[in-house]
């Protein structure tokens, strides 16, 4: 009887062991071919995520770099690492001991640690980040773990293997080669292939020291994972079939080499060739890809330079603003994109250098605070005479002597209108997520300068307050919601949750809230009349911008009335430009509350920078989730 249930539970176990394992891939897998761009939601079967994705030469250009990275700091460390492994096999104890430990802490060592010692490194030495920091941060990183995969082999071969050869009359050449390698050859394989993966896997170390538009697969879709993009999925699909059938010919070659081998026929340099070819004929298209394009001296004759350095929020400009101006103007543009504006400010911070930031406006005071902005030339702007004066003079920069409005909008409430009646969510604004009638059913999002909005003016006080008592009501407030309500705490994807009707309330970015009423007729949109946020995010040039000409025509160029159009419509954030905004809010977005944002309502504010009010209200925000 014992046996019949270990019979049943052992294959039992293993079935929800694989399905933990495989069901969120066979997920991806999926929903890469949904007809529609939901992520939880199938529709119907379409291929149009892919074509997106082989049309887009952003992602085109990530999954080259990611291969070339991977294949030369695979080679390179490959090498280096089983030559230091032999040498060390022939080494003093001590120095075998000394190394050893040397060569396990970058294994040990976590890896934003890593990340921000090479940051700081190459800033120190003044290297100019992109594809050679990237690679020599790979081969950095790569290089233990072939040493720590070569040297357990080197330790079980027989010492007087290299001396016997020797002795038959084989040079030290020949003795490596033809006696040792082949012996240790598992070692070396395994050292490469866990080389490749690291490479090839690798975001956090690459995401700190890469630049001038040098991203790999993994930054790509960190940033990109931020708005709804299906195309992701597709991108992972095809990189998960990749590596599948790399698996596939691993399993067969060994099988047919051993078949061939006993008939007489080994193909292992047949094999080896083709690998090779393979190497060279990626390296050399990626290398080809990575030459950049022809330099236009018009445009270096106009602006000093035919390169802009852009850095802004992922998915956040439409996609053919940026080839459009390039053919334009003849110019290349070089486009990174952070995830959030504390990272933007620690690369600053580091030394990068870019022509234009698009920051949020509390980020735009602390980087004039710190003497990071230089101001604009007007005239070379004079498309600014468009914008909106609802944008114009915010308390960041009151005359906008050094930002240029680029979006701009408000936090509010979606709310399911089935479910949640609009005069009640009207009068009760925040204090709605406080009401247990919808229990478990709200988003709140997770960042502590919006969630101490949300308790502060549901209470009637100032956003930007410092006063002690009225920070620790807040504190008890969001205490309440996060014990008695049970909230999801989101970022982005409150957005494809929404759509999904997952919840009934939510607490949302009216760009964001524009894109889930156009998706989800049931969904209405309010901002509470206790007051918001009103947040801008602007286009800046930073002090050490080495083209700021053409930072000011590219800012100038924004403000067009069809780019901002092309603009607004692909993000769905409301345009600073005053005609754009009023015919969008006509044409695009007709009937959607979200879109124009409320201006001139008194109790709505813009956040100030506090760096001693920033550190408190993280701490009290850790405090708030971690009650439950």
């Amino acid at each position: 009887m014992m046996k019949e249930k270990k019979r049943i539970i052992g294959p039992a176990f293993m079935v929800l062991l694989m399905l933990f394992f495989y069901l969120p891939i066979i997920y991806i897998v999926f929903f890469s071919f949904n007809e529609s761009s939901s992520l939880t939601h199938f529709t119907g079967f379409s291929l149009r995520w892919y074509e997106r994705m082989f049309n887009d030469s952003t992602m085109m250009e990530a999954v080259v770099y990611t291969v070339v990275i991977a294949v030369i700091a695979t080679a390179v460390s490959t090498v280096v690492g089983t030559i230091t492994a032999i040498g060390l096999s022939k080494s003093r104890p001590i120095l075998k001991k000394i190394v050893g430990q040397i060569n396990d802490f970058p294994i040990m060592n976590p890896e934003i640690v890593t990340a921000i010692g090479l940051l700081m490194f190459f800033s120190t030495i003044g290297a100019r980040k992109g594809f050679l920091t990237l690679l020599l941060a790979h081969i950095m990183f790569c290089t233990p773990y072939v040493i720590l995969s070569v040297m357990p082999k080197i330790r079980s071969l027989d010492p007087n293997l290299s001396d016997a050869a020797l002795d038959l009359g084989a040079t030290p050449w020949q003795a490596l080669i033809k006696i040792i390698v082949p012996q240790i050859m598992p070692g070396i394989i395994s050292g490469a292939l866990i080389a490749f993966t690291m490479s090839f896997d690798d975001f956090i170390i690459s995401y700190f020291v890469t630049g001038n538009g040098v991203q790999n697969i993994s930054i790509l879709v960190y940033t990109m994972s931020k708005r709804v993009n299906p195309s992701i999925n597709a991108l992972s699909t095809l990189v998960i079939f990749g590596f599948t059938i790399v698996l596939i010919i691993g399993n067969i070659v060994p099988l047919i080499r051993e078949k061939q081998g006993k008939a007489g026929q080994p193909i292992s340099k047949k094999v080896i060739a083709v690998c090779m070819a393979l190497v060279v004929a990626v390296t050399g298209f990626g290398l080809h890809k990575l030459s950049g394009g022809s330099k236009t001296l018009t445009a270096v004759e106009k602006y000093g330079s035919d390169t802009l350095k852009l850095y802004i929020p992922g998915e956040y400009m439409d996609e053919g603003i940026v080839p459009a101006f390039e053919e334009e103007f003849g110019v290349d543009v070089i486009v990174e994109y952070f995830d959030s504006n504390e990272m933007m400010y620690t690369k600053i911070q580091a030394g990068d250098a870019y022509d234009i930031l698009v920051p949020s406006d509390y980020m735009i005071q602390r980087l004039l605070d710190n003497d990071m902005l230089q101001p604009l030339d007007k005239s070379l702007i004079p498309n600014m005479d468009s914008l909106s004066d609802k944008v114009l003079n915010l308390s960041y920069d009151l005359d906008n002597s050094y930002s240029v409005p680029y979006f701009w909008g408000s936090v509010g409430l979606v709310y399911n209108k089935e479910n949640v009646p609009t005069k009640l969510i009207e009068e009760q604004g925040f204090e709605i997520l406080r009401n247990t009638d919808y229990k478990g059913r709200i988003y709140v999002y997770d960042s502590e300068r919006d969630a101490f909005m949300l308790g502060l003016k549901a209470l009637g006080y100032s956003m930007n307050t410092e006063n002690e008592d009225e920070l620790k009501e807040a504190f008890e407030w969001l205490l309440s919601v996060n014990n008695t309500m049970e909230p999801a705490y989101v970022t982005d994807e409150v957005i494809d949750n929404m759509i999904n009707g997952n919840k009934d309330i939510a607490v949302v970015y009216s760009g964001d809230a524009t894109t889930i009423l156009c998706e989800n007729e049931e969904m209405g949109f309010t901002m509470p009349s206790e007051g918001t946020n009103l947040w801008c995010d602007a286009m800046v040039i930073p002090e050490n911008a080495e083209n700021p000409l053409l930072a000011h025509e590219f800012i100038n160029y924004l403000l067009n009335y069809d780019v901002a159009y092309a603009n607004t419509e692909y993000v769905g954030y409301a345009s600073p430009h005053k005609d754009v905004i009023n015919d969008a809010a006509e044409e695009l977005f007709d009937g959607n509350e979200a879109y124009v944002p409320r201006s001139g309502y008194e109790l709505d504010e813009v956040f100030t920078d506090n760096e001693v009010l920033r550190e408190k209200l993280s701490e009290m925000w850790l405090r708030v989730k971690a009650s439950k």
